[in-house]
Parts: C-alpha cells; structure tokens; sequence
C-alpha cells in the first residue's frame, strides 16, 4: 500500500513541484506536460501480463529501456523538448525506485 502511495504521489505530485521550482513562469503548462508524460506507460499494453506488481519496467517494457532512457537524456539538451524529456527522466527515475522497493 506504502509503496502504490509513494509511487503515484511521485507520478503526479512531484513534476507540479519540479514544474514550479523550474518552469515557474509557465508551471501549470509545464505540470500538464509532464503528466501526460505517463502516457509512456502504454507500453505496458505490449506485456504478457500486462500489469506485473512485480516486474520491473525499467529495462522491460519498449519505453522504458536504456535506449528509450538515452533519447529521453538527450531530448533534455533540445530547447523545445526540455519539459518532455524532464517528465519522461523523471517517471523513470520513479519507476526505479518500484524496482529498488
């Protein structure tokens, strides 16, 4: 239970604070993107089962492999692109911390 909290309080809660903290002037825009950066999770569609409390996404799922993390790196060194990619780090940077707990 403790670790379902933990995990979508860090999906929803923490980019409106990362959104605040960094993209101050345009927060609420910034904090929609990064949400809907969840939508990275339609991968999980493509797995058998398609929802494992056990399994960990990084290095399983399409769009949470290290090559997906290393476009995801490098998307955050493009301008236009930065919101996208810090949303994106950041999920799976939640999603490791499920694969640690």
């Amino acid at each position: 239970m403790l670790q379902t909290l933990v995990h979508y309080s860090l999906h929803f809660l923490m980019p409106g604070l990362i959104a605040c903290v960094f993209f101050r002037k345009n927060w609420k825009k910034a904090w929609i993107i990064m949400v809907l950066t969840m939508l990275v999770d339609l991968d999980h569609l493509l797995a058998d089962p398609i929802f494992d409390p056990n399994r960990c996404s990084i290095g399983f799922h399409p769009l949470h492999s290290y090559w997906a993390i290393g476009a995801y790196c490098a998307m955050f060194f493009i301008p236009q692109a930065r919101i996208v990619a810090v949303g994106l780090l950041f999920h799976m940077l939640t999603d490791y911390i499920d694969c640690l707990w």
